[in-house]
């Protein structure tokens, strides 16, 4: 998580909160959050949504998501200002498939309707890992689009962790089991309920989905 809140380099570790496996690991979350503002800038209808949730205790209140807003101020949007006007935050996710369901949520919330399409932007080798969380919410292909950028130091280490986690979403597409749902209880230390099922009543069968098996109700995309 982002908590930088001077003008230091956001590449230093000392500008993150990060789990030991994380060291070194800023310059690539610096090029996701740029990534993220070009993809943008090269739609002028396009929403950028930054989403993750309040995950870390030490951090106080701040979200994921608003250590990247913040990050991309400190910036200067990187010569692309005018995203800061189509740009929004979303605060509740805890996991991957959160940040994807909870983010179409989000948008509805801003724009009034569920996107055309979605751009995911990621490291590359989460890329199977989102289209399982694409069917789960039975998004398709067609619309849907995955940007990898980067790969860890260790990347056979990530690819192996990785393998294991796609494993366990295939058992438990919705997250809700005890492995990945504790997970979940665990990075959400404030113990905040997402707003969705209100806001977005019309997907308020699918937020409270549990699965295992795959949601076959109506979808309002």
């Amino acid at each position: 998580m982002y908590v930088g809140r001077d003008a230091g380099d956001a590449h230093d570790d000392r500008q993150w909160l990060l789990q030991p496996f994380q060291k070194g690991e800023p310059r690539f979350y610096v090029d996701h959050v740029r990534a993220g503002v070009g993809l943008a800038a090269a739609s002028s209808t396009a929403l950028l949504v930054f989403s993750g949730g309040q995950t870390r205790r030490e951090a106080g209140p701040r979200s994921e998501a608003d250590g990247y807003l913040a990050l991309a101020g400190q910036h200067g949007w990187w010569g692309r200002l005018e995203v800061a006007e189509r740009a929004a935050t979303e605060a509740f996710a805890r996991d991957s498939l959160e940040n994807l369901l909870f983010g179409l949520c989000r948008f509805k919330e801003c724009v009034g309707r569920y996107p055309d399409t979605v751009t995911v932007v990621s490291w590359g080798f989460k890329a199977a890992r989102f289209d399982l969380h694409r069917e789960a919410l039975r998004w398709p292909a067609s619309r849907f689009t995955f940007v990898g950028i980067g790969e860890p130091a260790d990347v056979d280490g990530a690819r192996a962790g990785e393998s294991k986690t796609i494993e366990r979403c295939r058992r438990d597409p919705y997250g809700t089991g005890a492995d990945l749902g504790g997970k979940r209880a665990e990075r959400n230390p404030f113990e905040g309920h997402a707003p969705y099922e209100v806001s977005c009543s019309d997907a308020a069968a699918l937020l409270r989905h549990r699965g295992p098996e795959l949601f076959d109700g109506a979808l309002p995309w």
